[in-house]
């Protein structure tokens, strides 16, 4: 998997054979589509299938199953949508991933609107249809899958903490198995949906371990509850650029060191 979108090949030699090449209007137009639109179709799709899954899994949550289920829904989840779409997008479906990736150069600056907006209505439309295929009483008394573990004010300092915590790890996680050359590996896809995992289980009781601005979003919106909302924007977005400046200076690898030095 690569966070990088790369330019699709435009050259329709195969083999010994060749192709009729199209007109360079519709070379252009197709390499445009795949360059630019389809990744953000393919990071809204992402986003509505995995966010649909987690507000569900916490929805339908039962007794016994504490943060177990919501845990394992979310985790596996992520690395399967991952697995599936992440060569056409770079499989992000978070904005604090896409905004780490942009800072370690796995994603172009110009994209990084387009794939938030595309994060943030894929996870309105996820939470809506898990509220529309939910019975009501089960989705209200689960707020929607709002996070809803910050009830006082002195819980958010610790909340806040948190999530920046989490999300280092799931931010460190994509950037080095999908994008340092010295780390990356085919099994990255399923080692960020176990890093949510683990992160949900660990600080679920804290913070709610959301990791994900788009995630938060979409339950709030179509539950209508934003009490410390901000929280799950601030965290994340902080542990990202946490993420660039550990990855650009310390940890990362050779080549993203001399583009940094180059620039």
């Amino acid at each position: 998997m690569s966070l990088e979108i790369a330019a699709p090949m435009c050259d329709l030699e195969s083999g010994s054979v060749k192709v009729k090449e199209p007109s360079n209007r519709g070379r252009w137009h197709g390499c445009w589509y795949e360059r630019l639109v389809q990744p953000c179709l393919v990071e809204l799709l992402g986003s509505a299938l995995f966010i649909f899954i987690g507000c569900l899994s916490v929805i339908e949550n039962g007794p016994d199953t504490g943060r177990l289920q919501p845990a394992l829904a979310h985790g596996l989840a992520l690395g399967l949508v991952i697995a599936t779409l992440g060569n056409i997008s770079g499989g992000h479906f978070n904005p604090a991933v896409s905004l780490a990736a942009m800072l370690v150069g796995g994603l172009k600056l110009t994209m990084l609107f387009p794939y938030w907006i595309s994060q943030l209505c894929g996870g309105l439309i996820g939470a809506a249809l898990a509220k529309v295929v939910s019975p009501e009483e089960r989705f209200w008394n689960a707020t929607g899958a709002a996070f809803v573990t910050v009830q006082e004010s002195e819980q958010v300092a610790g909340a806040v903490v948190a999530e920046i915590i989490l999300t280092t790890l799931l931010a460190l996680t994509v950037c080095m198995g999908a994008i340092n050359q010295k780390t990356l590996g085919p099994l990255a896809p399923f080692c960020i949906g176990f890093s949510v995992t683990v992160d949900i289980l660990a600080g679920g009781a804290v913070s709610g371990a959301c990791m994900n601005p788009a995630r938060a979003f979409g339950p709030a919106m179509v539950a209508n509850h934003w009490d410390y909302h901000w929280i799950y924007w601030l965290g994340p977005l902080l542990a990202s650029l946490l993420v660039g400046v550990l990855i650009r200076f310390f940890i990362g690898d050779a080549k993203i060191r001399l583009i940094l030095k180059g620039r």
